[in-house]
């Protein structure tokens, strides 16, 4: 009987431990629910047969006539009405692009990298008005926050030049690349002079999104690829997305290759540049933003208070509809609100769009830089949102007459 007991006891002891560890397990991991997988595939439910024929004429002309090459994925009201790839993915290996290939989203990456931020202030992890030097005590600039990063306030001079300088300078190794943590460390001893005073004025800057994700990387105790994946990319179903750094890998594994000046002869070779991330370095595709998309209008991964703050503008108005929030360029006008971001980064330039209003949602990633994406305003009308072009409009916010 006594034996029995025994056994009995070490029986509840294995499964109180189980569950206790069971629970650890969810607490550091979201675990993904039934009902959220079967809502991705949903969302991504798309006969080509049922494609916006409209739409389909507008790309394949910018295609012939503007030579727009890469994939691009137009939604309304939660379904897709038109996806495609077009083009290369490399053109010297006359490598086609599919839907599924992963482009270096460049500076679209930065709403992505706020997402990361804004989660942490939900957890209580960070506050928007802490410091930098909180974080890193030798940071040679006072009284910049995580606030002022988040909307281009903080005056610092932009990392990418100052790097690029010291690289050349001191005949540094150009293909093996550098770290967020590493540049944090150069710029405290270096010190680099500010462009401006921090909260003078709106001054767009990727160092702002790098000291961003450095901050992400000291919280989390991860790299900002692990916390990226565990926190944003699985639960919101983005199985095709991930941060590839320089600093991480030797090659970038993807098939995708940027080519720059609007020529196919400039193939982009990636370099020490390619290390910092944050401001850039998240690899995506059109189908896996569209996920994203849909993750945050239900919620599920910062809260709607915080959100509300992101969408809002939080900078001068520029011809008076442009903003810019927390990692989202921002247009008001025409009764919609828009948030977006674009992105130009070794041979790749894109631009993603979430009309607020209209439940539109606009994604073109583009591995040939050209002009071809400042001549969408046909796309905008036809997907029912309004024109998101800068030049469009007077300084006064009327319409230009171009």
């Amino acid at each position: 009987m006594c034996m029995v007991k025994y056994f009995y006891s070490i029986i509840q002891l294995v499964t109180i431990s189980v569950f206790f560890i069971s629970c650890s397990a969810n607490e550091k991991t979201p675990v993904r629910t039934v009902e959220e997988d079967k809502s991705d595939s949903i969302s991504l439910v798309y006969n080509p047969e049922d494609a916006n024929k409209k739409i389909d004429e507008f790309m394949k002309k910018l295609h012939r006539t503007r030579n727009f090459n890469g994939n691009v994925l137009v939604a309304k009201e939660g379904k897709i009405i038109y996806q495609n790839a077009i083009g290369w993915a490399d053109y010297l290996r006359r490598d086609s692009l599919k839907i599924d290939y992963q482009f270096e989203l460049a500076s679209v990456s930065k709403p992505l990298t706020a997402t990361a931020i804004l989660m942490l202030v939900d957890r209580g992890k960070i506050r928007l008005d802490q410091t930098v030097k909180d974080f890193y005590p030798d940071f040679p600039y006072e009284g910049i926050t995580i606030k002022m990063l988040l909307t281009h306030r903080s005056g610092m001079m932009n990392y990418v030049y100052f790097i690029d300088d010291i690289w050349r300078k001191e005949r540094k190794d150009q293909r093996k690349g550098i770290s967020n943590q590493e540049v944090m460390k150069i710029i405290s001893e270096k010190k680099p002079s500010p462009y401006t005073a921090p909260d003078r004025k709106f001054h767009y800057n990727n160092s702002n999104y790098m000291v961003l994700a450095a901050i992400v990387e000291k919280v989390s105790g991860k790299k900002f690829s692990q916390f990226m994946k565990e926190n944003i990319f699985d639960p919101a179903g983005m199985k095709h997305t991930a941060v590839y750094s320089k600093a991480e890998y030797e090659k970038i594994p993807v098939k995708v290759v940027g080519h720059d000046r609007g020529t196919w002869r400039y193939s982009v070779v990636q370099n020490f540049l390619d290390g910092p991330v944050g401001d850039k370095g998240i690899y995506s595709t059109v189908r896996d933003l569209y996920l994203f998309d849909r993750t945050l209008k239900r919620g599920k991964l910062v809260s709607q208070a915080l959100l509300d703050s992101a969408y809002k503008g939080h900078n001068e108005l520029v011809r008076g509809h442009f903003n810019y929030g927390y990692g989202w360029r921002i247009f008001n006008g025409n009764d919609h609100h828009v948030v977006y971001h674009t992105g130009w980064w070794h041979g790749f330039r894109h631009i993603y769009l979430r009309d607020l209003t209209a439940d539109v949602t606009i994604v073109l990633l583009s591995n040939l830089t050209n002009g071809s994406l400042l001549q969408l305003d046909e796309l905008f009308k036809l997907a029912g949102m309004p024109v998101v072009r800068k030049s469009a409009y007077t300084g006064r916010g009327d319409t230009a007459d171009d």
